[in-house]
């Protein structure tokens, strides 16, 4: 199931769209300002947004920017604005799709699954595996002995990060601000609280992350 995050400050063309695409079997989140989006866009980690440009906090034009500085989600742009040069200057900003209000949900849904269909192209399948251990950064699904392991969204990022750089040693902080996205404290514990629960989860493999006493965690090959 594909999930898709509206970024969209009218709740009822929200609420229209939601209504529409869950009956294709799609799983669909919205926010109504700016303000949040980019929180929310890393807890859920969507397949695609769609997105308002006239929003309160942070222009549409200024949101792309952001996410394109840490992801390639694809994102089609949903305005009143039909000017060419409007366009135009979206696509080079990085949205991948443009629909002018206002529009046929038929026609929104055909754009999602064309924009889906080439983003799942273009995605290589790149699974990280470590005996038992397979990382799905693709899917990001997790499994032990190819059972499912059901994890967080801060602890999936977690497990990735520190997987990806096999026996690099990365501080805690260094593994906040990279996942967090913001300064962290020295008395915040929430890194070696993750780090436990994902062991457990883990079972058997979670004695890859390994504590280096003094200086963080690394992930053993």
């Amino acid at each position: 199931m594909n999930n898709v995050l509206i970024i969209e400050d009218d709740k009822e063309i929200c609420v229209m769209i939601k209504d529409h695409l869950e009956k294709y079997n799609y799983q669909v989140f919205f926010t109504l300002t700016g303000a949040n989006a980019i929180e929310r866009i890393k807890e859920l980690s969507p397949d695609l947004i769609i997105l308002d440009l006239m929003l309160p906090f942070i222009s549409g034009d200024e949101l792309i920017r952001n996410i394109r500085k840490f992801s390639d989600v694809p994102v089609i742009v949903v305005s009143a604005k039909s000017l060419t040069f409007n366009k135009v200057e979206l696509l080079r900003l990085g949205a991948d799709d443009y629909l002018t209000k206002p529009f046929d949900l038929d026609e929104l849904l055909a754009r999602i699954e064309r924009n889906l269909l080439r983003s799942q192209k273009d995605t290589p399948n790149l699974c990280l595996t470590f005996g038992e251990l397979s990382i799905n950064t693709s899917s990001k699904i997790v499994t032990v002995a190819d059972e499912i392991i059901v994890l967080t969204a801060k602890e999936y990022q977690l497990v990735e990060l520190l997987a990806k750089y096999p026996d690099k040693v990365f501080s805690k902080q260094n593994l906040y601000e990279s996942i967090w996205q913001e300064p962290f404290a020295r008395d915040n514990d929430v890194i070696n609280t993750h780090i436990s629960n994902l062991r457990k989860k883990l079972k058997g493999e979670g004695c890859r992350i390994k504590t280096i006493w003094g200086l963080g965690y690394r992930f053993a090959k």
